[in-house]
């Protein structure tokens, strides 16, 4: 019974706090006095509530403009959104702060999560990049600026996070050209991938379907153009052989090799 007691004892004094906290939180909405309200937004952001204190930043911004505690205030605002994964405009606002105030304490971290908002907001592979691309620039801009900061490692793991997102994008559309048989397409789609991305891990992948597309190009051609087609075909085998002799697709190259063989032995 006494244990009963003491949990609605303590049940009614939370919610006593509780709507006394949000109704201090309302006066402050409503109040025409800055510096509460700035107390307020700070109290919260510090508490974690951060989609309570940007309500009160959003209305304190423009007060303090010009005014010393404005560097503060735009850090906080720009922080607030990015805690409550806002990152178009965390990546804005913090874009915001580097600009305004180039020589802060805060400025490293400020064009850190600038950078980190923008690949944030990188979608899946599958749709347009241009966010990613814009997170990967903005990434290795601050590694350029910073490149010792407490932040450059993370931000190199978040590149090569990105890159192979971009990677597999381009990769994707040139294996593509493969799946719908438009073979010469392929070909070439596949080898400037493999120009363009020499460190990829789709490489293997881009030099077997580039050896398919070929084979498959040779042995439905004319007569005439099989032979030097499947030739080119087997040279593609040996190159992808060399560099990955015992790569993931080596069975399936090896039947494709046999198979253009067998299809050679009659063009002799």
């Amino acid at each position: 019974m006494f244990s009963r007691i003491n949990k609605k004892i303590i049940i009614v004094a939370v919610a006593a706090v509780s709507l006394a906290s949000c109704s201090e939180y309302q006066k402050a909405l409503k109040s025409e006095d800055m510096g509460k309200k700035y107390a307020m937004a700070d109290s919260l952001y510090d508490s974690g509530k951060y989609r309570k204190s940007l309500k009160l930043w959003e209305q304190i911004v423009p007060s303090y403009r010009g005014k010393p505690q404005a560097e503060r205030i735009m850090f906080l605002y720009a922080d607030a959104h990015f805690q409550v994964e806002d990152y178009y405009l965390a990546g804005y606002q913090f874009d915001r702060f580097v600009s305004a105030y180039p020589d802060s304490e805060k400025t490293e971290e400020a064009q850190y999560k600038a950078a980190l908002s923008y690949a944030e907001l990188s979608p899946n592979y599958q749709l347009d990049q241009s966010e990613t691309q814009k997170g990967l620039d903005q990434l290795q801009q601050f590694i350029a600026a910073y490149p010792e900061s407490e932040y450059t490692e993370d931000a190199s793991e978040r590149i090569k996070e990105l890159s192979i997102k971009m990677q597999k994008k381009s990769y994707e559309i040139a294996k593509g050209w493969h799946k719908i048989m438009e073979y010469p397409t392929a070909i070439s789609a596949l080898d400037d991938f493999i120009s363009d991305y020499p460190g990829s891990p789709f490489r293997e992948a881009a030099f077997f379907y580039k050896l398919d597309s070929q084979y498959q190009y040779g042995s439905k051609s004319i007569n005439v153009l099989v032979r030097p087609r499947l030739e080119e075909a087997l040279e593609m085998y040996e190159t992808l052989t060399r560099y990955f002799p015992e790569g993931e697709y080596r069975a399936q190259a090896d039947e494709i090799k046999l198979d253009i063989e067998k299809i050679l032995e009659n063009y002799s």
